[in-house]
């Protein structure tokens, strides 16, 4: 049993996609220990799908974050999420804008590769969310592994095909493609670095261990709004 004065509300950026985003908000539910209604996270959602594409070069998706994140802090919001790699690139903004710490899903996938013992970490993400990733796991001593560009392009379409809600065994196939590649060119470890890929691809599907930050954000989520972690220190 949850008492309410010691639970923190969770502002959640959402909308990039939005099946990812509603993959969170269950696990959510699903990793918080409740015997009534009363003892689950108070979560204030924006599901936003009219953020601009984050893998458009020049887009405003950073003025719109930050504006999103400042409304929900005026909702009561006192920590923020957001299920999307790619958009942790505009991190920095959104926590000077709303005064709210952000829990850095890119920090969990990285800290899980590098606890895997593994030194090069295979990445399926977007250009943006790559170079967050080489920059997080660097800072690890770790090596990052990637799609060449032609396959990086192949990727981007798949992606694209989740987005727009094919799920079905030949997005799949081709995922799983994508990692098998990943692991033959040295990866020992995979990182599910866009929120749709877990939506296609299973651990069970690869042959190294899959790290899943959406999860793993879910999770960190729980633990630091019912008080089990400290709150994240934003430091601007």
């Amino acid at each position: 049993m949850t008492d309410e004065a010691d639970t923190l509300t969770l502002g959640v950026l959402g909308g990039m996609g939005p099946a990812a985003t509603l993959e969170f908000l269950a696990r959510l539910q699903a990793y918080t220990p409740a015997d009534r209604d009363q003892d689950h996270i108070r979560v204030l959602a924006d599901i936003n799908p009219r953020v601009p594409d984050r893998n458009t070069p020049g887009s405003d998706a950073g003025a719109v974050l930050a504006e999103m994140a400042g409304a929900l802090r005026g909702a009561g919001a006192e920590v923020l999420a957001m299920p999307c790699n790619t958009a942790h690139a505009h991190a920095d903004l959104i926590q000077r804008a709303s005064g709210l710490p952000l829990i850095d899903m890119i920090d969990l996938g990285a800290q899980a590769a590098q606890e895997s013992g593994a030194l090069r970490a295979g990445v399926l993400g977007t250009k943006g969310a790559l170079r967050l990733y080489r920059e997080y796991l660097a800072a690890r001593g770790m090596g990052l592994v990637s799609l060449p560009p032609g396959r990086q392009e192949a990727f981007m379409e798949a992606l694209y095909r989740i987005k727009a809600g094919d799920d079905g065994a030949d997005v799949k196939r081709i995922m799983k493609g994508f990692a098998d590649e990943l692991v033959k060119a040295g990866a020992e470890v995979l990182v599910a670095g866009c929120t749709e890929v877990p939506l296609v691809l299973d651990p069970e599907d690869v042959k190294v261990d899959l790290a899943d930050p959406g999860d793993l954000l879910a999770r960190r989520c729980v633990a630091v709004c019912l008080g089990y972690e400290p709150t994240p220190v934003f430091v601007g």
